[in-house]
């Protein structure tokens, strides 16, 4: 009896043993349905002659501005196939926008829509949104960036879409989120910089907050967007998900994911982050300098060891006695006022050369016209020149990161033309005809 229950309970383990084995098996058995639509990438890869890691890779963009186009130019500048929606009644404020202009046309558009196929669609025509659904149908990731609700209002939203195509990764971009108290209120980059932490932080004490020249929060947006398409759809191909799924990325939430500290800062100490002009708060020295020529340059020696370089270097040996982090915070004035003394003597030749010579972190605030001429710039090609029939001689940002073996490629730059490629794609992806596209283009559908 004895035996018989020893046996049986060997059988149960070898069971259970299987079972667990068989649950492990199971992700590898999920992901083989992948193979074909991975191939069907390739295939278009190959038919367009497309490059880089996302070669294959089908993206609808619809959307204007920044935030969301943002989030089309990475993914298109190593090699998706990024179809870019417009109403064919207005333009993208993207082209326009910039205070010097080629033909009406800012430069910013160039290099943001650079390699994007420009299509046309009336999102409020029945017949528009049916050729933004086919197009959904065949590709891999949509992107919009409209307040939330508007795709549904146009019954293109993720309920209906992912009914025609499961595998469709849709990536919402909008202001607040796609739900909370705040999500129905129009936001743009400069509130959710505001809300978020970045602007109280900006500036000087005592100071109006400052914002950075640039629309941080709209790129960051972008940029946490992007890597969530990339997450969803490595979950999908490579994980064996197998199917897409929705993003939702916000404006407000990107600038707060950059507040380092601040909040568990307040929650824990009661301490409130305010500005701290040109340099950081308890982080010395990391600040900005003015050179004999009135160059202001950035000197960060905020490390023990290099601290102790700078000291030797600047030949101010008695500042080595604020050898921590502490001392420094508490003697920040007596270290950044030796610190200027010694820079204001020489020139910015003369500063980079002996803190560089001393392994210290040091370099010139630069403008435009100065990174131009820079030597680094120039060998790392970060400013790509361009000839184009439109914008004549003009140059534009390189494509980052580098890639060893997929490196992306400018094919060319924003078209300047509305629906410059419906028939390429409406008629080449879906395979209407000139008449009917004749048709649609005069009855404003697209």
């Amino acid at each position: 009896m004895a035996r018989a229950r020893k046996k049986t309970a060997k059988k149960g383990k070898r069971a259970a043993k299987s079972a667990r084995t068989r649950g492990r098996a199971a992700p590898a058995r999920r992901r083989a349905p992948a193979a074909a639509p991975l191939a069907a990438a390739r295939v278009r890869a190959e038919a367009e002659g497309r490059r880089g890691p996302l070669a294959g890779l089908r993206v609808i963009e619809i959307g204007q501005m920044l935030a969301g186009p943002y989030v089309g130019s990475r993914l298109v500048d190593f090699g998706a196939e990024v179809i870019k929606v417009e109403a064919p009644d207005r333009k993208d404020p993207m082209r326009v926008w910039g205070e010097h202009k080629v033909n009406g046309t800012g430069l910013w558009w160039s290099w943001l829509s650079r390699n994007k196929k420009c299509v046309t669609a009336n999102l409020r025509d029945p017949r528009g949104v049916d050729l933004i659904r086919k197009l959904c149908a065949q590709s891999d990731v949509l992107v919009e960036n409209f307040r939330p609700g508007t795709l549904e209002d146009w019954r293109i939203g993720p309920a209906e879409l992912h009914k025609i195509n499961p595998r469709l990764v849709i990536c919402r971009v909008s202001g607040w989120g796609q739900d909370g108290p705040y999500a129905q209120r129009p936001g743009f980059a400069s509130v959710g910089e505001a809300m978020g932490g970045f602007r109280y932080v900006n500036g000087f004490p005592g100071e109006p907050p400052v914002r950075m020249g640039i629309s941080l929060g709209d790129s960051l947006t972008g940029m946490f967007a992007t890597q969530g398409v990339l997450m969803a759809l490595y979950w999908r191909d490579a994980m064996g998900g197998g199917k897409g799924q929705v993003i939702d990325a916000s404006i407000i939430e990107s600038c707060f994911a950059f507040m380092e500290s601040v909040v568990p800062d307040y929650v824990k100490f009661g301490y409130v982050r305010g500005p701290s002009g040109t340099g950081l708060s308890g982080v010395v020295p990391s600040n900005i300098f003015k050179s004999k020529e009135g160059v202001w340059v950035v000197i960060a020696a905020n490390v023990d060891p290099m601290y102790q370089r700078m000291c030797k270097a600047i030949a101010r040996p008695d500042l080595a006695q604020y050898s921590t982090h502490e001392l420094r915070a508490q003697n920040r004035d007596t270290i950044e006022r030796a610190i200027s003394e010694w820079a204001e003597t020489r020139t910015v030749a003369e500063i980079d050369t002996i803190l560089n010579d001393n392994n210290v972190v040091v370099g010139p605030i630069y403008s435009a016209a100065e990174m131009v001429k820079d030597p680094h710039f120039k060998a790392r090609g970060m400013i790509v020149p361009a000839k184009d029939d439109f914008y004549g001689d003009i140059v534009v940002p390189a494509m980052t990161p580098r890639f060893s073996a997929t490196p992306g490629r400018m094919e060319w730059l924003g078209a300047p033309e509305m629906g410059a490629h419906n028939r390429n794609v409406y008629g080449g992806i879906l395979g209407l005809s000139a008449a009917q596209l004749a048709e649609f283009k005069k009855a404003g559908v697209i």
